[in-house]
């Protein structure tokens, strides 16, 4: 489904004082825009903000940057990331939105941009065989991660399609330097504690549908191996 136009979001992102126009230009300093030096959260694929707001919200000694491909979603984010903070009274400093083309991530991420975390929520599944490179969990994009994902930095991923859930599981493995140290297949019935629920999880789990979940840690070095799923 084609997404609606909203000429009125890229100026309202201009005008927030956290949105970053021409990532490309910070390439290597990220650290720089915020306020604070913190350990940086990174979401990829960051949707309407349902999780990247809560986040940096509730964890101020985090600074957190939210990417996604267009304004006509990140408009949306803005508004909803803008009240919720307002509601507590605080200033948005620890949270960058940006528009970008994930596939092509380090074009505005490199080394010295040390990331301690990254989330990957509900991503599209590409289901078709040949398109399967193109998923942010695929062992190509797994690799680019890794010069800027800190050592013992996590990637934690959640989706509602068991098929890409067991094929993630293991493009980490051939990808290596992951280890994954959590998971599961009903999230919301497991003993995992924290999570934010995301406008797509809401949904999926209010129709009976499982969200599996896995944390894995990066550990230069480690090699792991897995049988190619069925």
């Amino acid at each position: 489904m084609r997404m609606r136009a909203k000429p009125w979001a890229r100026p309202e992102l201009l005008a927030s004082g956290y949105f970053e126009a021409e990532p490309w230009k910070v390439k290597g300093r990220w650290a720089e825009r915020f306020a604070k030096k913190q350990p940086i959260h990174l979401e990829l694929g960051c949707g309407k903000g349902y999780f990247a707001g809560p986040l940096a919200l509730q964890n101020p000694g985090w600074n957190v940057v939210a990417v996604d491909r267009k304004d006509e979603v990140l408009g949306p984010a803005r508004r909803l990331i803008s009240a919720a903070f307002k509601a507590q009274e605080r200033p948005v400093d620890n949270l960058l939105l940006t528009a970008f083309d994930i596939e092509r991530i380090l074009d505005i991420f490199s080394p010295e941009d040390r990331v301690a975390r990254i989330y990957i929520n509900f991503c599209n599944p590409w289901s078709v065989g040949r398109d399967h490179k193109h998923r942010l969990t695929h062992t190509r994009q797994l690799q680019k991660y890794k010069a800027f994902l800190e050592p013992g930095g996590e990637i934690r991923f959640k989706t509602d399609n068991e098929e890409l859930f067991r094929w993630s599981k293991f493009y980490l493995r051939e990808a290596g330097e992951f280890t994954i140290t959590y998971e599961t297949g009903d999230l919301h019935r497991s003993d995992f504690e924290g999570n934010i629920v995301t406008e797509h999880e809401q949904r999926f789990s209010s129709e009976g549908m499982p969200i599996c979940f896995l944390i894995a840690r990066y550990d230069p070095q480690s090699r792991q191996s897995a049988p190619v799923p069925k």
